[in-house]
């Protein structure tokens, strides 16, 4: 590639940086894959981005691919290049994006991991030896309880509870308000949190989760205490609280088949979103089928 070409690509890492404000990690992997892109245009004998053309772009994600990049991984890449060209773009450098066209191979979708009910009920089996394991407790009965996701449950505050009724009140993504249900042992288990928030949170705190320090429970304490919970209690797999909305999901969807429910208890905008949990559901079934059908059963 010509210097004036390499020029353009710390340009746009200073456009990431100071107009989008993206943060170092995110420029970071801009920046390694215009770097693969870069590499591969000196193999190819491209000497200047406007050399670059719709079939040298598929070529490039198919050469990707061929080296065992995955789809996800893929679209990540050509997401930055259509950013760096939509740039050049921008400052009259290029005429047209090569690369908007294209897309990745389909990624195979991860189904969500989840706990069972027997794995849930071990995990959340323990007696609070402090104010601060009863809040733990009771942030993880809330988690299962309501299917909330981790920015929701630090962002709840001591006036979205209405315990009375089972419910808290939600912010959740788009700025989508919701009420979510309290089961009994979520309301039992905050009920005793509440009770010694007060000799823990600072007066002027309204989190209903507080830290040791009085302040409210940042997200990165919730995923380290849940994790160490885990450990605690003997769970093999790595717990983290996404694992709560999945199984809560998952487990209420197995008793209901009522997807619709699960979509509005869950806020997703669009029941595609909730579907996902339909295939952990027939992997459930078919297991049991597997188990429990006569001419399904493996001769021992």
């Amino acid at each position: 590639m010509q210097a004036e070409a390499l020029q353009w690509l710390e340009r746009f890492e200073r456009h990431l940086s100071t107009e989008r404000r993206l943060s170092a990690h995110t420029v970071a992997a801009y920046r390694h894959d215009l770097e693969t892109l870069t590499q591969w245009c000196r193999q190819n004998d491209i000497r200047d981005w406007s050399r670059l053309d719709h079939q040298h772009v598929r070529t490039f994600a198919a050469r990707c691919h061929a080296r065992g990049l995955k789809g996800r991984s893929i679209q990540r890449r050509l997401a930055a290049v259509r950013a760096f060209f939509t740039f050049l773009q921008r400052e009259g450098a290029l005429k047209r994006n090569p690369a908007l066209e294209i897309r990745a191979p389909k990624a195979a979708k991860r189904l969500p991991h989840t706990l069972d009910v027997d794995q849930m009920a071990q995990l959340l089996a323990f007696k609070p030896g402090n104010a601060l394991e009863v809040r733990d407790l009771a942030l993880m009965e809330l988690f299962y309880s309501a299917g909330i996701r981790l920015a929701e449950l630090t962002g709840l505050t001591l006036k979205d509870l209405d315990l009375a009724a089972g419910e808290a009140r939600v912010l959740g993504k788009g700025s989508r308000e919701r009420i979510a249900p309290i089961g009994r042992k979520a309301a039992r288990a905050l009920r005793r949190w509440l009770e010694e928030r007060a000799s823990v949170a600072r007066p002027d705190c309204d989190a209903l989760f507080v830290g040791r320090n009085g302040r409210a429970l940042t997200p990165r304490a919730v995923q380290l205490r849940v994790a160490a919970r885990a450990r605690a209690q003997g769970l093999p797999q790595r717990v983290h609280p996404h694992l709560f909305r999945h199984s809560f999901a998952t487990h209420l969807l197995e008793s209901s088949h009522d997807l619709r429910a699960v979509q509005d208890l869950l806020g997703h905008a669009n029941v595609s979103t909730t579907q996902v949990y339909t295939h952990l559901d027939f992997q459930h079934l078919a297991r049991t089928y597997d188990q429990a059908h006569p001419r399904a059963k493996r001769r021992s």
